[in-house]
């Protein structure tokens, strides 16, 4: 449906977007996620024909985007971050006069208009002037005009952005609703944003395509693991890893002393077995003092804390 080979973004001297690859299938709904200026929107700008890459080629379904631009923008609906509404007409005028200049037959806009009021929620908002809607409305206005035309894929560039709980939960579930049907791309640098409405999660870090797997994929990837995070006193570091190394169930130990004379330990624990108990006893067969013991689960936030940390 989609696909990108080498896509490259430079604003003069600074690579925006490094030669990434893309290939998203019809009927995916696909979260690209990243830091705040990991090139997100760019790339989805370059995907829509907004902005020209500086190398690169991308294709959806069998038009090239330089060669064919009007085509592929006759398939795509697009929602910017700002949605670009004009505040002062009713939300009614405002997506008829999109339905107008998107060319759909006079016979048919009465009832488009019903069925994405419908689709987005705006019924009792499309007799208010946009100004008077809050950002939420707002938002699902912004979508029913990136859905007017009925597009088969639709990309949404941080939709949930400034909402509050409730708007976000909404939007999810118009955008979930949408996905049954079309190809959907969205943006975010909220990784449950993602997880609670994409099949699939490509994340973006400097430019570069950092992970692309599916939320199940992306789980078992973090398998198993759990760390245990130690402190203790009047102990040093060789002699902590001589006694906790030799446990069932430990992997990895990485010690450090902190300025006070804290000597930390963190221990990487793979397998079914949890070493917690055993690590106790060892400690309390030593003059040393526990400061501290306690696990941390892998959960998916910190799997893309991991992948998009700076060095």
């Amino acid at each position: 449906m989609i696909n990108a080979e080498g896509l490259t973004k430079f604003y003069g001297t600074q690579c925006a977007v490094d030669h990434i690859d893309l290939d998203i299938r019809k009927g995916e709904i696909v979260g690209l996620l990243g830091p705040n200026g990991a090139g997100k929107t760019t790339t989805l700008r370059m995907l829509t024909g907004y902005l020209r890459s500086s190398s690169g080629n991308i294709r959806i379904k069998d038009y090239n985007i330089n060669d064919n631009p009007l085509e592929i923008k006759r398939l795509m609906g697009y929602l910017p971050e700002s949605a670009p509404l004009y505040n002062e007409m009713l939300s009614y005028d405002y997506l008829k006069y999109v339905a107008e200049i998107r060319n759909i037959e006079k016979g048919r806009v009465e009832s488009r208009l019903k069925e994405v009021a419908d689709l987005c929620g705006i019924n009792e908002a499309m007799h208010k002037p946009i100004n008077t809607l809050s950002k939420g409305y707002k938002q699902r206005v912004g979508l029913a005009h990136a859905m007017m035309d009925d597009p088969e894929i639709l990309i949404l560039d941080e939709p949930t952005s400034g909402l509050d709980p409730n708007q976000i939960v909404e939007i999810r579930d118009i955008i979930r609703e949408i996905g049954k049907e079309k190809t959907v791309i969205l943006s975010t640098h909220i990784l449950s944003e993602a997880e609670a409405t994409c099949d699939r999660i490509v994340i973006i870090n400097r430019g570069k395509i950092a992970a692309d797997q599916t939320i199940d994929e992306l789980r078992e990837s973090m398998g198993r693991e759990f760390l245990i995070n130690i402190a203790l006193k009047y102990a040093s570091s060789d002699d902590v890893r001589k006694e906790l190394e030799s446990i069932e169930g430990v992997e990895e130990i990485n010690e450090g002393r902190d300025d006070a004379g804290i000597t930390k330990v963190t221990v990487r624990c793979g397998s079914d077995i949890d070493p917690s108990e055993e690590i106790y006893k060892r400690i309390k067969q030593h003059d040393w003092v526990l400061i501290e013991l306690h696990h941390e689960i892998q959960t998916l936030e910190k799997v893309f804390r991991d992948i998009t940390r700076e060095n």
